[in-house]
């Protein structure tokens, strides 16, 4: 019996011994990786970033200059969102903001819309969808050049009526057999749009 009890103490000391290891182990490589993961991200942001506000239109940390976005119905976020704000000498140039467009195809698409500070789209980007591959897909730059229509809108440019698909009676093109997708980005932008219209003061104070 005595035995039986030794061994259980001694089984048990050893389970508590490499469990602290073990714990002690996954704490140093998360420290000593963390760094380069973060890094890593911040990269794959600012390059994404790049794509809709270029480089001349900010001199200051885009990744740091950022605001909280409360749950709005205009973005279609449900959650709070960060906005990053571009700004060249303190003088507020730009902001991106993510949006989501609910009533895609196969569920929400998720966008980044840059937005020039004299309310003009500097570009829009999807962060991530799960339209049909090879039909809905396009909305995504690596499928298509489609979402570059965006560029350069506002909503004195374009009209209230005109923010539809050609086929809903608007001017924006989109494929044959695939309006579901590019009505819910249109959709999306223009209430984005919206949104900095009506909120401009405060995103940049």
């Amino acid at each position: 019996m005595k035995d039986i009890i030794k061994n259980a103490r001694k089984d048990a000391l050893t389970l508590v011994t490499f469990a602290a290891v073990f714990t002690l182990l996954m704490a140093f490589v998360y420290q000593i990786t963390k760094a380069p993961i973060e890094k890593s991200e911040a990269e794959a942001r600012m390059a994404l970033f790049a794509q809709i506000i270029p480089p001349d239109m900010h001199d200051n940390d885009v990744l740091k200059d950022t605001v909280t976005i409360a749950p709005n119905p205009l973005l279609g976020n449900k959650q709070p969102t960060v906005a990053n704000r571009a700004r060249i000498k303190d003088q507020p140039q730009a902001i991106i903001l993510e949006a989501i467009a609910p009533d895609g195809y196969s569920g929400d698409i998720k966008l980044l819309i840059a937005i020039k500070y004299d309310g003009t789209v500097s570009g829009v980007r999807v962060l991530t969808h799960k339209e049909t591959p090879g039909l809905g897909d396009y909305i995504d730059i690596a499928k298509g050049n489609w979402i570059k229509l965006f560029d350069g809108e506002s909503l004195t440019k374009t009209n209230e009526v005109e923010w539809k698909v050609k086929k809903d009676g608007g001017k924006f093109d989109y494929m044959a057999g695939a309006t579901i997708t590019p009505r819910a980005v249109v959709k999306a932008v223009h209430k984005a749009l919206q949104y900095f219209e009506a909120n401009k003061a405060q995103l940049f104070a």
